[in-house]
């Protein structure tokens, strides 16, 4: 059970906590064309993200993968950035555009999760232990983006419905924010 609640908390301080702001703004960009009447696409979206980080971490463990951190650095801001910039060019969202955010969050999750496999590798069991912690990490990481997402939705709920924004702007708002955010943290990792 001791290991359930600690991988639990890194998972969950994986992404709440002030460390955590390239996670943040991948989160917010992805979720930035969503409203709250979306709640249900946008939990598949996030962990579609979970399982591409969980991917990433288990090949790390067994030591299939091993990447440059110096390089996960540049190219975690990198994921935001596209992201981001797709939310700004879109002139209309339909379906098939959004769907492409599940390619985003699968593929983007793979990168990410190469920024914490360096440091989890060592953390996690190896063999056949690996079941318990990983799904506890993975726990902690969704309930974290969850609480992210949750904040996200009700603010779009505030701008959109109650002070009666128009949602390209709320769009525009998130994306430039995470655009310029990112955009800051290459800069200063390179």
């Amino acid at each position: 059970m001791d290991d359930v609640v600690f991988f639990f908390s890194i998972g969950w301080h994986h992404i709440i906590s002030p460390d955590a702001l390239d996670h943040i703004l991948f989160i917010t960009a992805l979720s930035a064309i969503y409203v709250i009447k979306d709640w249900k696409r946008l939990l598949i979206l996030v962990t579609a993200f979970t399982i591409g980080h969980s991917l990433t971490l288990v090949l790390s463990v067994y030591d299939v993968i091993r990447i440059n951190n110096k390089l996960v650095e540049i190219l975690i801001p990198v994921t935001i950035i596209i992201t981001a910039l797709f939310n700004l060019f879109q002139k209309n969202l339909d379906q098939k555009k959004i769907q492409l955010n599940y390619f985003f969050a699968l593929f983007f999750g793979l990168i990410h999760g190469m920024g914490f496999a360096n440091s989890v590798r060592f953390m996690m069991p190896k063999g056949d232990n690996i079941a318990i912690p990983l799904i506890s990490f993975n726990a902690g990481l969704e309930a974290g983006q969850i609480v992210v997402v949750t904040i996200i939705l009700l603010l779009s709920y505030l701008f959109i419905s109650v002070f009666k924004r128009p949602g390209r702007i709320w769009i525009y708002l998130l994306s430039s924010l995470a655009l310029i955010a990112s955009v800051q943290m290459i800069i200063t990792r390179i």
